[in-house]
C-alpha cells in the first residue's frame, strides 16, 4: 500500500469555554452550522493522550448541519492538569454526564474515540444518560488493553515525571506519531503534543496514564449487550495500539448486530489520518438514522 500523510495542519478549533463540572473547569467548544437551523446535536469524546482537536477536522465537517460539542477531559488539552482532579474513567464518566446536562442536549449522536469510548458507554450504562446513537472508533473497553508502556508508567510515574524536558519531549511526540504509524505530518504531531511539553503538562501526562486502569472497564464491558440505542463501530485496520479483530468482539457483545466500518491502511488516529474517510462514515451513519424516539437511548 503507497505510504499516506495526513493533512499538515491541524484545524484551530474556537476559543474554549470553561465551565464548572462538579468542580473541575472543563474547556468546552461548540461549532454550529451558519444560516440555518441545526438538523441535531453531536457530542465529540477524545481519547488519550489527545484531546478535542483530534476530532477537529470531522467536527468541522458535521458543524455545517449539526451544532457539534467538544470538550477537552480535565487533564487533558485546554483543560486544567492540576493534581487535585482525577483524571481515572470513573471521574470523567461522571463529568461528562454532568456535562451533557449542563449543555441541556436531549438525547444526543455522540461520536467517542479511545477512551472516549469507555467514557461514553460508561456514562450511558452507569450513569443513565440517553443518547440518540453512538459511533465507536477504535475504543479502549474490551480486555486487553494498556500496553507495556502503560504498566511501566503505573509502576515508575514518579521517575517519568521527573524525566529531563527535551526527552520527555521526545518520547511525547514518538508516542503520538506512532499510534498513526508515523502516517501523520509533523504539524499535526506537534498539535496534539503541544499540550504535553510543558511542566505541568509534562507531569499530567504521566498522571493519565497511571490512573487509567481495566477495572474502570470491566463493569462497563459486563453490561455491554444493555446498550440500548444505534451503534456503528469505525476501526484502523492497521491500528497498532488496539488491534483490529476487537471491533468484531465488540460487535458480536453490543445488541443489533451493528456495522463495522474498516478504515483501511488507517492507524489508530484515522480522524486524523483519513478525515475525509471518517466524515463520510459518520454522516452517512446520522443520515441514515430515523429522526424518532423510538430508536434513541432511552
Amino acid at each position: 500500500m503507497p505510504a499516506h500523510r495526513s493533512p499538515a495542519a491541524v484545524p484551530v478549533l474556537p476559543a474554549p469555554v470553561l465551565v464548572d463540572v462538579g468542580g473541575a473547569p472543563v474547556a468546552t467548544y461548540l461549532l454550529e452550522p451558519e444560516g440555518r437551523t441545526p438538523v441535531g446535536d453531536v457530542v465529540l469524546c477524545h481519547g488519550t493522550p489527545w484531546s478535542a482537536r483530534v476530532w477537529a477536522p470531522v467536527a468541522q465537517t458535521l458543524s455545517q448541519d449539526h451544532r457539534v460539542f467538544l470538550w477537552d477531559m480535565p487533564g487533558y488539552g485546554a483543560s486544567p492538569k492540576d493534581r487535585a482532579y482525577p483524571v481515572d474513567l470513573v471521574a470523567q464518566r461522571h463529568r461528562f454526564a454532568a456535562l451533557l446536562r449542563h449543555w441541556s442536549l436531549d438525547r444526543p449522536h455522540v461520536l467517542a474515540h479511545d477512551i472516549g469510548g469507555a467514557v461514553a458507554l460508561g456514562a450511558h450504562l452507569l450513569e443513565d444518560v440517553d443518547m440518540a446513537s453512538l459511533f465507536l472508533l477504535d475504543i479502549v473497553t474490551l480486555d486487553p488493553w494498556g500496553s507495556p508502556f502503560f504498566r511501566l508508567v503505573a509502576e515508575h510515574e514518579p521517575v517519568f515525571a521527573a524525566v529531563p524536558g527535551p526527552l520527555h519531549a521526545a518520547l511525547v511526540r514518538e508516542y503520538i506519531a506512532g499510534a498513526a504509524n508515523h502516517h501523520l505530518a509533523d504539524d499535526a504531531v506537534e498539535a496534539l503534543a503541544e499540550p504535553w511539553l510543558d511542566q505541568a503538562g509534562q507531569a499530567a501526562f504521566y498522571r493519565q496514564i497511571a490512573q487509567l486502569s481495566p477495572t474502570h472497564t470491566a463493569p462497563i464491558v459486563d453490561r455491554l449487550g444493555q446498550v440500548r440505542c444505534p451503534v456503528r463501530i469505525g476501526w484502523g485496520v492497521e491500528d497498532p495500539w488496539i488491534p483490529f479483530e476487537q471491533a468484531a468482539r465488540l460487535r458480536a457483545v453490543l445488541p443489533g448486530d451493528p456495522e463495522v466500518v474498516a478504515f483501511e491502511g488507517r492507524g489508530h488516529l484515522a480522524p486524523l489520518e483519513d478525515t475525509a474517510a471518517v466524515g463520510q462514515a459518520v454522516r452517512q451513519w446520522l443520515d441514515g438514522l430515523v429522526d424518532d424516539a423510538a430508536h434513541g437511548c432511552g
